[in-house]
């Protein structure tokens, strides 16, 4: 049998206040190719479906399209809620989803029950562990003590392995949303740390053939059966780079038989440029980056006026812009000591100083006097 181990769809997402969704549904719908091409059986997400609880009309209907390609490429779909997800909403109707192929597993008592699949050598149990935030989970696995994510999910864990115990011979597969030792995260994920205890040990997961782990955005192993798949696409510049991809895992009769990557298109390439403004509107080397999500961090001893504007001129898609020259230097004092002793006018003259990292002309000076006075407010000297 053959799974697509993907998580940490994110759909809703924007990126520094850029829609994503044209891009979510344009590489999601496109996994409906890799299952035709693979033959893949069975597509797992392991949370983290939407970016938010509340998801948007617009979000909704790129999940609802998105899966519906996935069922038509011949993939019955798993997935379960992640920390970002509502748990009860994406679990609505969830058993009318499953006559139709989409699995959803959504609450804790659900944990043991499998989605069972067949193949020519027996039955696959599909176990579905929703994200488990310990205060609420520990009291629905009926935990007297421990509040950490390695309580909940060893008492999770220990009900799957129990329920295993009562299928001999069948092949298993968990999906968990979680944060476990080894694994190296990214800047884009929420942090999950609850009284400064969140990781897991890859331990918990023991006795099942595969496990298919969400929650960190970069793809990698922890072990040949226990693997984080990432996110699609990139959801920050400290993603820039990374190659995005799915996991292609094969059971055989005995169990793991083997796991290989596909790699994922990148409709926008996310690109970070360090420079003067001068230099990144001219220099001929950054054509080949114009159409790319750009993050930029100008050089300029004086800040440029209205850097943003200009650039988009020549990378229309640059979303992030921040000053580091020699004028943006850090300033230590507290906001009362800052204010202490100066007139109205000199605080505006030291806010024009600290934004823009040059002192305001004698003519600016008086227009900021005027503008004061126009205000009411005392120009001193």
């Amino acid at each position: 049998m053959r799974f697509l181990h993907t998580s940490d769809w994110h759909v809703g997402r924007s990126l520094h206040g850029t829609d994503l969704l044209v891009a979510q549904e344009a590489v999601l719908g496109g996994l409906a190719d890799v299952v035709a091409d693979e033959g893949v059986d069975v597509v797992l997400v392991a949370g983290d479906v939407y970016d938010r609880a509340v998801p948007s009309a617009d979000a909704t209907a790129v999940l609802d399209r998105v899966l519906t390609r996935l069922r038509a490429a011949g993939a019955a779909v798993v997935l379960t809620p992640g920390n970002h997800d509502s748990a009860r909403r994406l679990g609505f109707a969830s058993g009318l989803l499953a006559v139709s192929g989409v699995h959803v597993r959504a609450t804790t008592p659900q944990v043991d029950e499998p989605v069972l699949f067949t193949d020519e050598h027996g039955e696959v149990a599909v176990y579905g562990l929703p994200y488990l935030e310990p205060d609420v989970a520990r009291h629905e696995l009926g935990l007297a003590v421990g509040r950490s994510h390695e309580s909940v999910l060893t008492a999770a864990m220990d009900r799957v392995r129990a329920d295993l115990a009562g299928r001999p011979g069948t092949r298993s597969v968990v999906l968990a949303h979680a944060f476990v030792g080894g694994g190296v995260v990214s800047d884009s994920e929420r942090d999950i740390c609850v009284g400064g205890v969140d990781l897991v040990p890859a331990s918990v997961f023991d006795g099942v053939d595969y496990v298919a782990l969400g929650h960190l955005h970069r793809p990698q192993s922890l072990s040949p059966r226990v693997r984080y798949s990432g996110s699609p696409l990139a959801y920050s510049f400290g993603e820039a780079g990374h190659g995005k991809q799915a996991w292609l895992v094969d059971l055989d009769a005995t169990g793991l038989a083997g796991v290989r990557a596909v790699p994922l298109p990148a409709p926008r390439r996310l690109t970070l440029l360090t420079g003067p403004l001068d230099q990144l509107l001219t220099d001929p080397a950054y054509a080949g980056v114009e159409e790319d999500f750009v993050s930029v961090r100008l050089t300029d001893p004086v800040r440029p006026i209205d850097p943003m504007r200009t650039l988009q001129a020549r990378f229309p898609h640059c979303v992030h812009l921040e000053w580091i020259g020699d004028g943006a230097t850090a300033d230590g004092r507290s906001y009362q000591e800052r204010l202490a002793g100066r007139t109205d006018l000199q605080v505006a003259v030291e806010f024009v100083t600290h934004v823009r990292g040059l002192e305001p002309s004698e003519l600016e000076r008086e227009l900021l006097g005027r503008a004061l006075l126009a205000a009411g407010r005392e120009v001193g000297a």
